[in-house]
């Protein structure tokens, strides 16, 4: 990582190598990072994307788990599970930081509350309702649970919340600010007036089907969960002896400045973001292996950032998945679910299919992988985010080699 953000084209600004130590993930299709990788290689599920087996009493006493709203909660869960894969941490509490990203935080909270004020008055609303509802809980939480004194911080950019979060956070290690970050992101907004929002605005699929870059692609399919990563000076976790997952090399961060839902046209802010992240990993377009898309099986968002890819890469381009078509879309967390998976791509050696894709649209030139996992020989992967507002989002993950 090259610390791109904040110098001045051209200049050589190099920072410290960062590393993924830990991996969490609570999403509908796996709770665990082994659980996850078996359900992004496996069928969609069928209907929506609830994490039904999620029990937070794992991670919250009774008392405790009604006072906290279900996105802090996946967010300590995911955190957890990072933490504990990365295993004996033991950075300075004063160099040590979480970054979280979320697109809406407490809005289950919040809209319980509201029923509670207008049917029985302000006085009956809890005393709860802002530490619960506020969109840094969870990443409050997650540092005072472990003590960690540095920099605390959530992302709110829509869709994109999670990459950046991770971008953000691995900014800190690589500065050495921070020796160790917990980054990623988490989203629970399955509540009739957020389904009610993006159905009345045509973006949730009919269908109830999840078809990224599908000709029938119609929508996107709304989902929640958590995913969370440990950064780590890559000097340090070597010290420790730590597992070595993947290094994030380059990660950036642009807005397309056109709308607040639609895409640039030709996806221009989206070829730029990926254009810095290969700036900032000192790497070229040819160098990249594989892209795990944004891809959320909406008409616009797919054609979009299909027309950037091949602005940036030429036709086809990389071999590419989006595992929406399995998770669904978790809005501001879906970022670190798609991260993990990219880490998980370069550990086991093998691309996870694009579940729904079955008929090529011919508009869209892209190498898909699709019906099965693909084996590979592992390389740079490109993760981009995309949300609403134009904000846009990109990472560039590496296989860690001895120098």
């Amino acid at each position: 990582m090259q610390l791109a953000w904040g110098r001045a084209p051209g200049t050589a600004a190099t920072g410290r190598r960062v590393a993924v130590t830990g991996l969490g993930v609570v999403v509908r299709c796996g709770i665990g990072k082994d659980a996850f990788w078996d359900g992004l290689c496996a069928p969609a599920p069928v209907g929506d994307r609830r994490v039904t087996a999620f029990d937070p009493t794992g991670w919250f006493g009774p008392k405790e788990v009604r006072r906290v709203d279900r996105f802090a909660q996946l967010t300590v869960a995911s955190a957890a599970m990072a933490l504990d894969d990365a295993g004996a941490l033991e950075p300075d509490p004063d160099r040590a930081g979480v970054v979280m990203g979320t697109g809406v935080g407490g809005i289950e909270t919040l809209e319980d509350q509201f029923v509670v004020s207008q049917e029985k008055g302000p006085d009956r609303v809890s005393p709860f309702l802002v530490p619960m509802m506020m969109a840094n809980a969870g990443s409050a939480m997650v540092s005072m649970r472990n003590g960690w004194r540095g920099p605390c911080e959530t992302i709110a950019t829509a869709c994109a919340a999670g990459s950046h979060a991770i971008g953000n956070g691995a900014r800190l290690v690589a500065s050495g600010r921070c020796e160790v970050v917990l980054a990623g992101g988490a989203e629970a907004a399955m509540i009739p007036v957020t389904l009610s929002g993006f159905g009345n605005m045509t973006a949730l699929s009919k269908s109830g089907i999840s078809r990224p870059f599908d000709l029938e692609r119609d929508g996107f399919v709304l989902a929640e969960g958590s995913a969370a990563m440990v950064l780590e000076d890559l000097d340090r976790a070597r010290a420790r002896g730590a597992p070595v997952y993947a290094e994030l090399a380059g990660a950036a961060s642009t807005a397309d400045a056109h709308h607040l839902t639609a895409p640039a046209p030709g996806g221009t802010g989206a070829a730029a973001c990926m254009e810095e992240a290969l700036d900032d990993a000192g790497l070229a377009p040819r160098q990249i292996a594989h892209i795990n898309a944004h891809g959320t099986s909406t008409t616009l968002n797919d054609a979009a950032e299909a027309e950037a890819i091949n602005k940036v890469f030429g036709t086809p381009g990389p071999v590419l998945t989006s595992i929406k078509g399995v998770t669904g879309h978790a809005l501001g967390a879906a970022g670190a679910i798609e991260a993990v998976a990219s880490v998980l791509t370069i550990d086991r050696r093998a691309i996870p299919p694009t579940a729904g894709y079955v008929t090529p649209d011919p508009e869209l030139h892209l190498d898909i992988v699709a019906g099965a996992p693909r084996p590979w020989e592992p390389g740079p992967v490109l993760s981009n985010s995309f949300g609403f507002g134009g904000h846009n989002g990109s990472l560039i993950f590496v296989p860690s080699a001895e120098d």
